[in-house]
């Protein structure tokens, strides 16, 4: 029996992927997303998201989805604070609710998106193993289940590890030297009152030797941690994750003679998770290819220290939908026109992303955050 055939598939349900099947929809063009989880439940989105005015709420207005987002806005969440490894505080603003990039929870977002695309769009548990080309820019996508789909236009939104990559670059994400330790701190305000006083309202940063503490509060009342810190790519194997309290003290040792309010957001957590931060090189691009092309963290995966990544997702999104919806009949030229503005914006955020990543985790990193935040624009 031949495979079904399909105008349009996405690969991955993450919030690129969402939004162009929703631009699309919009637009009036069917598309099908497929997503290697079981169900839209399957494990917590996790974290917050400040969404800019300049690309992700650009795209969310053109998914006739902005009220519906100014409504989970996370209020207060704009607030910022920046500490010193001896927990003084260097830098402390309000969200005075005029800010361009309000804050809000990833699931929530992911659900306002999921919720506005017709029954049956997302296709779950459909994990790819490879994809080839048929000719005359129709491909074919093969998944772990022993299904296949074929498709006139292959959308690779399939996050850092794209298993549709391959069929336009070779390029795979490399290690950045940054390693990040995720904790979660919950129903802060009863049970963890000084880590909660210690971060605020909204997003958290504690600097210095290199190595730091990035954290925010959530809108179920958590608080969000990442220790994050400069480490050979295989030291987080070195460390039992499966041992909660050997983990938190390997982690510690790393932040010995930190103040003890900074360090009980390792101590005190109830969960604790090893992530490695990885990037594609700088500028990365390839040829055009036809009936193929690739958005967010599948195109330009960069550290997150520049805060673009889901709003750069969204908005490839939102922009690879627009331009397919303004080019009918004609899918390659809709992917130049997108692929030529993609490039170079997606350049010069990963450029961004590098420097900053540098900034923070310098011999100076501080001080440099000091400066960026008292006399730059707005943080990152």
């Amino acid at each position: 029996m031949s495979a079904p055939h399909l105008p349009v598939a996405v690969i991955g349900g993450g919030l690129g992927g969402l939004t162009a099947a929703r631009v699309l929809h919009v637009n009036g063009i069917e598309s099908a997303i497929f997503d290697l989880e079981p169900g839209p439940q399957a494990r917590t989105q996790g974290g917050m998201l400040d969404i800019h005015e300049d690309n992700g709420q650009k795209a969310l207005r053109a998914a006739g989805l902005h009220d519906d987002f100014l409504k989970i806005v996370h209020e207060g969440g704009q607030a910022m604070r920046l500490l010193g490894p001896d927990g003084t505080v260097h830098v402390s603003t309000e969200d005075d609710g005029d800010g361009d990039r309000p804050e809000v929870d990833r699931g929530d977002l992911r659900d306002l998106l999921l919720n506005s695309l017709p029954d049956g769009t997302v296709h779950w548990g459909r994990k790819v193993t490879g994809a080839r080309p048929l000719g005359e820019g129709r491909h074919e996508v093969a998944f772990a289940d022993g299904s296949a789909v074929t498709t006139d236009l292959l959308i690779g939104a399939d996050g850092a590890w794209s298993r549709i990559r391959p069929l336009l670059s070779d390029a795979r994400p490399a290690y950045t030297g940054i390693s990040f330790v995720e904790t979660d701190l919950h129903e802060a305000d009863t049970r963890h009152p000084r880590s909660a006083a210690l971060i605020g309202g909204g997003f958290f940063i504690a600097l210095g030797d290199e190595r730091g503490f990035l954290a925010h509060r959530e809108t179920d009342g958590s608080l969000h941690v990442y220790a994050a810190l400069k480490a050979d790519e295989g030291w987080l194997d070195t460390v039992g994750f499966s041992d909660a309290a050997a983990a938190k003290a390997a982690v510690l040792a790393r932040f010995e003679g930190w103040d003890e309010g900074l360090r009980a957001l390792v101590a005190d957590a109830e969960t604790i998770t090893p992530r490695r931060i990885h990037a594609l090189p700088v500028g990365h691009r390839w040829d055009r290819v036809p009936g193929v092309t690739l958005l967010g963290d599948a195109a330009h995966v960069m550290s997150p220290f520049a805060g673009e990544g889901a709003n750069l997702a969204m908005y490839d999104g939102a922009e690879l939908a627009s331009a397919l919806a303004a080019h009918p009949g004609d899918t390659e030229a809709a992917l130049t026109a997108y692929e030529e503005a993609l490039f170079p914006r997606s350049e010069a955020s990963a450029a961004e992303s590098a420097a900053s990543l540098d900034g923070m985790f310098g011999t100076n990193g501080l001080e440099r955050m000091i400066g960026f935040f008292t006399s730059g624009p707005a943080g990152p």
